[in-house]
């Protein structure tokens, strides 16, 4: 297989990825293909990570383009407060957790059990959340308990 067909080109409808901006493409490649085991199928610009039926696509800021005028791309500032995040489902979250912790990954906690799903959460290198669940009541329609705290 060429390089080529491994890039995120739909034959027919469409497909999605998602693009972050990164401070540093080496480190954030490395990251999503090693915690994720995903592969690289694009080294730099942009560096695109294949993750099982997805891509990661990182590129560096920058400022308005001709395709998107008034629109300036940086990575967070901050974690808090975060507009969106990576959600990725596992089928078994206590060994996706190990082997993640194993190459570096830091989680905010271990998987939490929310009666509807396992899930816990963890970081980028550019600070980007990342959501990871593992459905588990959710499948015989045990939705989570409203909690005090935001999910």
């Amino acid at each position: 297989m060429t390089p080529q067909a491994k890039l995120p080109a739909p034959q027919q409808g469409l497909l999605l990825t998602h693009f972050l901006t990164v401070r540093d493409v080496a480190v954030s490649r490395r990251f999503y293909a090693d915690v994720f085991g995903g592969e690289v199928v694009m080294a730099e610009n942009p560096a695109m990570v294949k993750i099982a039926n997805s891509w990661i696509i990182m590129n560096p800021g920058g400022g308005p383009t001709a395709d998107k005028p008034g629109v300036t791309l940086e990575a967070p500032r901050s974690g808090e407060p975060v507009s969106s995040f990576l959600n990725v489902r596992v089928a078994d979250i206590s060994a996706f957790h190990a082997h993640a912790v194993a190459v570096g990954a830091d989680f905010l906690t271990p998987p939490v059990d929310r009666g509807s799903e396992l899930r816990c959460y963890l970081r980028d290198p550019d600070g980007y959340l990342v959501e990871v669940g593992q459905s588990t009541g959710l499948l015989v329609g045990t939705h989570a308990e409203a909690s005090a705290v935001s999910s």
